[in-house]
């Protein structure tokens, strides 16, 4: 038998020498730890210490945007028609060294009531409240009211505290701008607007937004907490260059006028929309332009540039187009006749009507277009170019009505005058295109086509903007620009005209135009709109087209109305009425348009033309002048404008009464009844060269008044001989 050993017992350590044991261990992982983060420290600090303090910077400090001010934009004559106005946010440092307890404890009451009193959007107290909680934050960039204009900061700067300024006063002003256009809708689609967010870019605004927007400052910033960022100091800052201003060809007074007489007859006849454009013959110059259209709440606003943008069926107006391509091409004249029968025609299976009777079944061509029949101008056309339609539409393409305008606005819509050899293209095609359907075109592409007419055959791009200017002084100047030297022949032209003066003296015009003391020619017209693919009775496009004096014209004007639905609907009467008294405006304010007799005749009664034996008859002239001439024959002069340099003058039998003629820098004077020794001191002043014929008062000047005057031009002056 073996015996076993007993084993000896396990010793159990001492609890308090396993507690110390475990003491010691987190002792020395600690001291590891704190030897591993000073080494850390230590690393950042020698090694990688530049680079985080350049990420640290970065991330709080940026050299940031200072905005430029953006440029105006100007009417003709320098009016303002959009401008930047200064506006501001307005912060305040509550917290900064420079207001002790005393001064800000002393001053918080009347300056919360201040801004009380100012703002109206919180009381007193609230404002007080506010300032002692963000003092004691230590906010240095409070943000007090933003987007505060002009006439109040002024204000602002006047309440306690913030009357020490920005140092003492803890008073810090944001200087932001906000686009404000003093007239309003007159010409708000044509001026235009720019959103860079959004990538649009409208109107005047867009297409200039180069020279308008300047060229950015800098700065450097530094972030804040609550992510403001505010001037960190001067130091590298580089100022903006303010945006350039840009001259439009807009005389603010005839938009005015457009934009009235459109806005009344779209009333009148419960519009859909309309447009209206005034353009000056000889250069393409753009005086007005006006788009309306009708809102839910049946009011009318400036929403889409309807004359620029809308590619329509013109209708009867087109038939211009048609008849002067027969004309040109050797095909009719004007006196022949064209069968219209009973006011029908049948084409191919569809029929073709007159939408009045016709006076007689045989007409004129001139009778034809004078009374804007259907049928006889389709049969025209019809019977001139069936075997050799392309011809016909080569014409069209000879005239530019094929290609757009090319202006610098945005949006323009493509004319679209099908040619032969299109899918769509039908034997009914040629019938329907010689009276403005199955083809489209915009207002403003129509009425450069009928100016082009006016203006000789000279077809001039239309003009929107005259000039840009930087800090006041001329930068870039505009000519304008021809898109085509001749449309037709000199013969074809003339015809054109007696057609155009025809429709005014004995067709469908006639009536909106009686008793005019001017003449005028044009066209009206009236097209059914195509809605759903279908034309009904219900929806009309009526329009009128021509221009002014028709034996020197000067304008050109178009007026569109869409769908009138108060029970009229021909461009006769709806359209018509908005270019007459647009004309009208212009005739009786611009006397250039007017000779010496008619002007006289106006103006004097028989009594006051007897006073001219005696009393020299002086249209124009300087009121000093006027003065003289008054204390040698011993009249009276008004004073109503003596402060007036130069003066307009009527006479009266006992007096001789004036009014203050203005002159604009850059433009060619109106000097028509003024006596040649004024007439060449006021062109020469502006540069001009002056060639005189005859002797007396000016009676005709060569340049139209109103023009840019180019320094070194020659203007030839025509005098009265008496």
């Amino acid at each position: 038998m073996t015996d076993n050993p007993i084993p000896a017992p396990i010793e159990k350590p001492d609890p308090k020498t396993l507690f110390l044991r475990r003491v010691w261990i987190v002792y020395f992982l600690l001291i590891a730890a704190g030897v591993a983060v000073l080494g850390k420290i230590i690393h950042i600090q020698s090694v990688q210490g530049g680079e985080l303090l350049h990420k640290s910077e970065k991330a709080t400090i940026k050299y940031g945007a200072i905005e430029p001010v953006r440029g105006n934009v100007l009417a003709y004559d320098g009016t303002l028609l959009a401008t930047s106005v200064p506006i501001y946010d307005f912060r305040m440092d509550v917290a900064s060294k420079n207001i002790p307890d005393s001064l800000f404890y002393t001053r918080v009451d009347s300056l919360s009531k201040g801004l009380s009193i100012l703002f109206r959007d919180k009381s007193s107290a609230d404002y007080k409240k506010l300032l002692i909680s963000e003092r004691r934050k230590k906010n240095r960039y409070l943000l007090v009211k933003r987007n505060v204009d002009y006439n109040t900061v002024a204000r602002l700067k006047h309440l306690p505290l913030l009357e020490l300024g920005q140092n003492k006063g803890g008073l810090i002003l944001v200087q932001k701008s906000s686009r404000k256009m003093p007239y309003g809708l007159l010409a708000r689609r044509t001026i235009g607007y720019e959103i860079k967010e959004e990538n649009l870019f409208v109107g005047l605004e867009g297409a200039y937004r180069n020279e308008l927007q300047g060229v950015t400052g800098r700065m450097w910033l530094q972030r804040i907490s609550g992510g403001e960022w505010i001037p960190l100091n001067d130091n590298d800052r580089i100022e903006p260059r303010n945006g350039k201003d840009i001259v439009t060809t807009i005389d603010i007074h005839l938009q005015d006028v457009a934009e009235s007489a459109l806005m009344s007859h779209l009333k009148n006849h419960n519009a859909e929309q309309g447009c209206v454009i005034l353009m000056e013959v000889k250069t393409g110059a753009i005086r007005a332009i006006a788009n309306l259209q009708r809102l839910p709440d049946g009011t009318y606003d400036e929403r889409y540039n309807y004359a620029i943008a809308e590619s329509i069926e013109p209708g009867s107006t087109f038939k211009l187009a048609s008849i002067m391509a027969t004309i040109e091409d050797g095909l009719v004249d004007i006196y022949d006749t064209v069968t219209v029968g009973k006011g029908s025609m049948n084409y191919y299976g569809k029929d073709m009507t007159d939408v009045h009777a016709m006076p007689r079944e045989k007409l004129s061509v001139l009778e034809a277009f004078e009374l804007s029949s259907n049928v006889g101008i389709s049969r025209i056309i019809h019977d001139a170019y069936k075997s050799t339609p392309e011809k016909f539409i080569n014409r069209l393409y000879s005239f530019s009505l094929n290609k757009p305008l090319g202006i610098e606005i945005q949006g323009e819509g493509n004319p679209n005058i099908k040619s032969t050899d299109q899918k769509n293209w039908s034997k009914l095609s040629l019938p329907w295109m010689s009276i403005g359907y199955e083809l489209t075109i915009t207002p403003l592409q129509t009425l450069t086509f009928y100016n082009a007419v006016a203006n000789g055959g000279k077809m001039m791009k239309p003009m929107f903007v005259a000039e840009i200017r930087e800090t006041g002084k001329h930068s870039k100047q505009f000519e304008p620009v021809v898109i085509n030297k001749k449309i037709a022949s000199a013969g074809t032209l003339a015809k054109a005209r007696k057609l155009l003066e025809g429709v005014v003296k004995e067709g469908t015009a006639k009536i909106p135009f009686k008793n005019s003391a001017y003449t005028v020619a044009g066209k009206t017209g009236t097209a059914q709109i195509a809605k759903g693919g279908r034309y009904n009775k219900r929806n009309y496009n009526a329009s009128f087209v021509g221009y002014f004096p028709a034996d020197d014209p000067a304008y050109s004007c178009i007026v569109v109305v869409n769908n009138p639905a108060g029970g009229t609907i021909y461009g006769s009467s709806v359209a018509a009425p908005v270019f007459r008294e647009l004309a009208d405006k212009i005739y009786a304010t611009n006397l250039s348009l007017r000779d010496e007799t008619e002007t006289q005749a106006d103006t004097l009664t028989h009594d006051e033309a007897n006073q001219l034996v005696t009393i020299p008859h002086i249209r124009t002239a300087r009121y000093a002048d006027i003065e003289v001439i008054k204390d040698h024959f011993g009249f009276d002069t008004d004073t109503a404008s003596r402060e007036a340099d130069w003066v307009t003058v009527t006479g009266t039998e006992n007096q001789v009464k004036t009014q203050p003629r203005r002159f604009i820098e850059n433009l060619v004077p109106d000097v028509i009844g003024m006596t040649a020794r004024d007439a060449i001191y006021l062109l020469e002043k502006s540069g001009l060269k002056v060639k005189i014929e005859g002797c007396g008062k000016v009676k005709k000047q060569s340049v139209r008044p109103g023009s840019r005057a180019l320094k070194g031009d020659l203007i030839s002056l025509k005098l009265s001989n008496a």
